[in-house]
């Protein structure tokens, strides 16, 4: 029960640091060495249309290994966000598909490692995991790594959801604010010029062209003007 509660605490920091990226990689991959059983280190990153957009690890050996791959080497870590599969090398002295990095891992004491993949587009998650020992770590064999991942995933998507939304409101509302803007301004030169309010749209427009400037400029500076009373 202990350890049950201890990852519902850290799940519950994790959603907490949900808006700030690094801090929740760092704390996603702190999560997996303390949580999953032969788990040594850990590396965890986010990948945006296929190019790393963030990475953090527990200790330096997978973040060496990590820029390896970055670096133009194949591995694991790359395959996994490429292919968004899981990837198990349960025991990295007898396997084949990547020499250059099967013996950087072995030189830094990692005998077995599994990268799991959360997808929610454009980003993937990629949460690798590495053993001192072979046989320890597979895809197939580390539940609560699985379980990790999907939540890291979830925490993700969630935030790159709310991000979109903010942006989307902001956008909203600059866009009410302009077109206040705008209307003021029409009805300004309505009443100035005695013309009606496509005439006033037009002005705005030929003069925003002729200045290069946006149409809400204009129409900011025709308020300033002519609302406060000038000829």
């Amino acid at each position: 029960m202990p350890q049950v509660e201890d990852l519902g605490h850290e799940a519950a920091d994790l959603v907490s640091l949900s808006n700030g990226e690094a801090k929740s990689l760092n704390k996603l991959a702190e999560m997996a060495v303390r949580q999953v059983p032969g788990c040594a280190a850990a590396v965890a990153t986010i990948w945006r249309d296929g190019e790393l957009a963030g990475m953090a690890a527990s200790h330096p050996e997978p973040a060496e290994l990590a820029d390896l791959e970055i670096g133009g080497g194949p591995g694991p870590l790359t395959a996994a966000a490429r292919t968004g599969a899981p990837v198990s090398c349960p025991d990295i002295a007898t396997d084949t598909r990547w020499p250059r990095w099967s013996a950087a891992a072995l030189s830094r004491g990692v005998r077995s490692s599994v990268h799991l993949v959360r997808q929610f587009p454009p980003m993937t998650l990629v949460l690798g995991l590495f053993g001192v020992r072979p046989g320890v770590l597979d895809a197939d064999s580390v539940p609560m790594a699985e379980m990790l991942a999907r939540f890291g995933g979830t925490v993700f998507a969630n935030t790159l959801a709310y991000g979109e939304a903010q942006r989307t409101a902001t956008q909203l509302k600059d866009s009410v604010a302009a077109r206040a803007i705008t209307d003021q301004a029409k009805g300004i030169l309505m009443h100035a010029l005695g013309c009606d309010v496509d005439e006033a749209l037009a002005y705005l427009r030929n003069q925003a062209q002729r200045r290069h400037v946006k149409v809400t400029e204009v129409a900011a500076r025709v308020i300033a003007t002519y609302g406060r009373g000038h000829d």
